[in-house]
């Protein structure tokens, strides 16, 4: 339970993400220095974060990541370049109630990516199920997002629709599998504030990159661009994602579990469009959006009962053995 409450405060900073994104996009701002900028500003921040924590953490850090070179280099683009950048990239073409509300098929992805996963027991390797309890939930909450978008894709062409949702379905899945591969990869050895430095430093090539073609073909960033990706790297890149690290790092044995703690991301959506009405003064929701929203609720309810549950029996369980 802790774990989820951990991960809907996570999802409240991540919605910065989405608002602050589109109000970049109305300023005219680039998606390739907002999403540069973004791990440009986290570095820092990391770095002083695991600094205070002891100096043995770089050491550490630099051991796990000069064993497995090449594995953190794929999962870190896989888990925060293809994640990230296609968002910005949506935001250019989609409002954020379109990019946030889509962005919550990763809580049906993570669930379908549990037999990519193989857990050792006993000496045998178990490759993991997909948990259809989750799965099911998961649909109910999906389905409430799709309640959202009806009323909202009626005034938007198929253009923006195809260009602000393709982009973020490829982010739904290769955040999941970007931070379950590194969990697995780490096994435990690193904290999550070493592992989503770790991740920073590796992606950085990628990010450089970008923003030397920004630089070339959009020019420099406003003021105002730099402001608003300072905020969106402080909130969401380091607070919300070591938040997200800690509560599915929690629980990263365990698939039913990691999904329900996957599955608070979908109160994003909720953040998000309370937060465009407040500070881009977008309109209350139509009623069958509201509708969505309660069926949102409703699924978060039965994932964390569901995992109350499996919790209960587990501790029943081991009493008995």
């Amino acid at each position: 339970m802790k774990e989820i409450l951990i991960g809907i405060l996570a999802a409240l900073f991540f919605a910065v993400t989405f608002v602050l994104n589109h109000s970049m996009e109305l300023e005219g701002g680039s998606w390739l220095w907002s999403s540069s900028l973004r791990y440009f500003f986290m570095l820092p921040f990391l770095i002083a974060i695991v600094a205070i924590r002891g100096k043995v953490g770089f050491r550490i850090l630099s051991s796990e990541m000069k064993e497995h070179p090449g594995a953190w280099l794929i999962w870190s683009f896989v888990g925060f370049v293809l994640f990230y950048a296609p968002l910005t990239f949506a935001a250019a073409f989609g409002p954020g109630w379109l990019v946030s509300g889509t962005w919550q098929f990763t809580i049906v992805a993570g669930v379908l990516l549990a037999p990519l996963f193989i857990t050792t027991i006993a000496g045998k390797n178990i490759r993991a199920k997909i948990p259809l309890i989750s799965l099911g939930i998961s649909g109910i909450i999906l389905f409430g997002i799709l309640l959202i978008q009806i009323p909202q894709a009626q005034s938007v062409s198929i253009d923006s629709l195809l260009l602000g949702i393709l982009p973020v379905v490829v982010a739904a899945f290769a955040y999941p599998l970007g931070n379950r591969k590194m969990m697995e990869l780490c096994g435990g050895r690193v904290d999550p504030f070493q592992r989503v430095l770790g991740m920073t430093i590796a992606s950085l090539p990628a990010w450089i990159l970008l923003a030397i073609y920004a630089l070339f073909t959009v020019g420099l960033p406003s003021a105002s661009q730099v402001y608003q990706s300072l905020l969106v790297a402080v909130s969401s890149g380091v607070i919300a994602t070591i938040l997200f690290f800690i509560a599915t790092d929690r629980v990263r044995h365990d698939q039913g579990k990691l999904a329900a703690v996957e599955a608070t991301q979908s109160t994003e959506v909720l953040f998000a469009m309370v937060g465009e009405m407040i500070l881009l003064s977008v309109p209350l929701p139509q009623p069958i959006a509201l509708i969505g929203l309660a069926v949102i609720i409703i699924g978060m309810l039965l994932h964390s009962y569901h995992t109350v549950l499996m919790n209960k029996r587990l501790q029943t369980a081991n009493e008995k053995g």
